[in-house]
């Protein structure tokens, strides 16, 4: 489980998250809302342990975490996987190197053998074999997405991050990224943190919804409960997305 308390954060005078409270179940697909610049990104960050708030905390698993204490803050974040916005593949790199990356960088100890299975068997599962000697320039934008989920996926982490995963994809493509989504949340039991934009996809991988507004959380609950909200911030959100 995930709790986020209190959690507030601002760089210079723009106050970005004033009071985040937002509890997260093991399993749980759940997806987070608003307007740009309401902060969610910013809160992603914060969850991974990339940024660290001026009051407040994030608690992992049940731990808490803490800048000033890097052998906790290493382990919480070897729990997540990340898709950044951008894939953020690395342009000098194959894409096995780029999927194999966090196995070297953090010294899992593999031998050259068992690191090239485990990259195929993440390809595969992103539904990719075969590409791993290609370079990122050779991929198209949703195949860039699905090489950056192997790599996010290759710790075999507890949860999963996915920052903005269908901004910049034709409506196919982001169908079939949102039914990955899914799947790995079958398949893997893992618990999935979805930023989105994309409303579509907020239909069609949510288990929960966290809507944030003000730099807070302002609703929380099921994509039906969205729907049916009789809130008029809720209801003007929804109005402008075409949810």
């Amino acid at each position: 489980m995930i709790e986020i308390v209190n959690l507030r954060k601002q760089f210079g005078s723009n106050k970005v998250l004033q009071g985040v409270n937002l509890t997260i179940e093991e399993g749980e697909t759940s997806v987070i809302i608003g307007k740009s610049g309401s902060g969610k990104s910013v809160l992603l960050k914060h969850i991974v342990g990339l940024l660290f708030p001026d009051e407040g905390y994030v608690k992992v698993g049940g731990e808490i975490i803490d800048k000033n204490n890097t052998e906790k803050l290493y382990a919480i974040r070897r729990k997540f996987g990340y898709l950044f916005q951008g894939a953020a593949l690395f342009d000098s790199m194959t894409v096995g190197e780029n999927v194999g990356l966090p196995i070297v960088e953090n010294d899992y100890n593999l031998t050259e053998n068992e690191l090239k299975k485990k990259i195929d068997k993440m390809l595969t599962l992103v539904g990719l074999p075969g590409i791993e000697n290609l370079k990122p320039a050779e991929l198209s934008g949703g195949m860039k997405k699905r090489v950056g989920l192997a790599r996010a996926l290759i710790t075999e982490p507890e949860y999963i991050l996915y920052d903005e995963p269908t901004t910049g994809l034709d409506p196919i493509m982001s169908d079939s990224i949102d039914e990955l989504i899914k799947n790995l949340a079958d398949e893997l039991n893992v618990t999935s943190i979805v930023v989105t934009h994309d409303m579509f996809s907020v239909k069609n991988v949510a288990n929960k919804i966290a809507m944030m507004h003000e730099g807070k959380i302002y609703f929380q609950g099921t994509p039906e409960q969205l729907v049916n909200s009789n809130d008029n911030v809720v209801k003007d959100f929804i109005s402008r997305t075409g949810f």
